[in-house]
């Protein structure tokens, strides 16, 4: 049995503790509040640049794109120009599915042995729609977030807002991004502990994001449905960080520190995890280049200058010993 996934539990266990005995027994509000979130954003800033660009500088000299479609080759063979493009524009088509909608991962199958060794093909259409549904749930709960860090909140974040709130259940207004972020991210930790194959390669680094995730979005809950934090504390707190000027409003409570300090441990995890995989897809070789080794020949830049023995230097090296041997040459003397 995997138990990974109770360390990385027990991590966020400790973190949470932390937090909360630091702010509420301790009173470091100040550490807690303004010097990690500080240090968390240069980490994630300085991380994540530093992870492109050794991306960008490793080189790729030849063509591996990941494919499953026909490649172009003959005229009267039709090619596949997303699945396994050739050219430039074909690449931007395959990059916008890939990024906007997963569609590698709309496509993916799980093969089943069944009676009589027959093995099926099945569509994963669960995983693609919670992958799905986490990633656009979460860049909506982190636009949403910028009402906190702008003044006045612009145009499109007030609609952002009215639009993600629209189920109206009691006051205040349900945000549904919050509570699909919750169950999406719920479910793949379900998926990797009750699925044999995922489950045995499971590492305690896989677990330790959705634990971390899942804490932050069920603070989050809590705090705006059931203890009900000041809000325009929480405003005033948060544009005194971005202008630089940090405050420490009184009334918080311990809770809003855990949210902030667990926000925090993400930005520093995220450029050092595979969490890193959104950076990471657009300079991806597999996906980011055109399939066109048919068409054009790569030279591999790292192969040393090498001194090539032709086959006329090879005739007039050996020319009487072959001709001797009784095997043809292509000059006499």
């Amino acid at each position: 049995m995997n138990v990974n996934y109770m360390f990385s539990l027990l991590a966020v266990v400790v973190l949470i503790l932390l937090a909360y005995v630091g702010v509420e027994g301790a009173g470091l509000q100040v550490l807690f509040g303004v010097i990690i979130p500080y240090i968390a954003v240069f980490i994630f800033i300085a991380g994540f640049v530093y992870r492109v660009m050794d991306w960008v500088r490793s080189p790729v000299p030849f063509r591996i794109p990941s494919t499953c479609g026909q490649q172009k080759s003959l005229p009267w063979i039709k090619e596949n120009k997303i699945d396994n493009p050739s050219t430039a524009g074909g690449v931007i088509v395959r990059m916008i599915f890939e990024i906007l909608f997963f569609r590698s991962l709309f496509r993916n199958t799980s093969c089943r042995l069944n009676e009589g060794a027959k093995i099926t093909y099945v569509w994963e259409k669960w995983l693609w729609l919670a992958a799905l549904a986490f990633h656009y749930s979460f860049l909506t709960v982190l636009i949403r977030h910028l009402r906190f860090f702008l003044e006045p909140v612009p145009v499109c974040l007030q609609l952002l807002e009215k639009v993600d709130s629209f189920f109206q259940l009691g006051l205040p207004g349900l945000f549904l991004s919050g509570v699909v972020l919750l169950a999406a991210v719920i479910f793949l930790f379900l998926r990797r502990i009750y699925i044999p194959q995922v489950r045995y390669i499971s590492l305690a680094s896989d677990f330790f994001p959705l634990f971390l995730i899942i804490s932050i979005a069920i603070t989050g809950i809590f705090m705006r449905y059931f203890t009900k934090v000041d809000i325009v504390g929480i405003k005033e707190f948060a544009m005194g960080l971005v202008t630089l000027h940090p405050t420490i409003p009184d009334g918080l409570g311990g809770l809003f520190y855990v949210h902030l300090f667990l926000v925090s441990v993400l930005f520093v995890y995220f450029p050092f995890s595979k969490l890193m995989h959104m950076g990471g897809v657009f300079l991806s070789p597999t996906r980011n280049l055109p399939n066109n080794n048919r068409a054009e020949r790569h030279i591999n830049p790292w192969n040393p200058s090498v001194k090539l023995h032709t086959y006329q230097e090879y005739e007039d090296d050996f020319r009487e010993k072959m001709i001797e041997a009784g095997l043809p040459v292509e000059k006499e003397s």
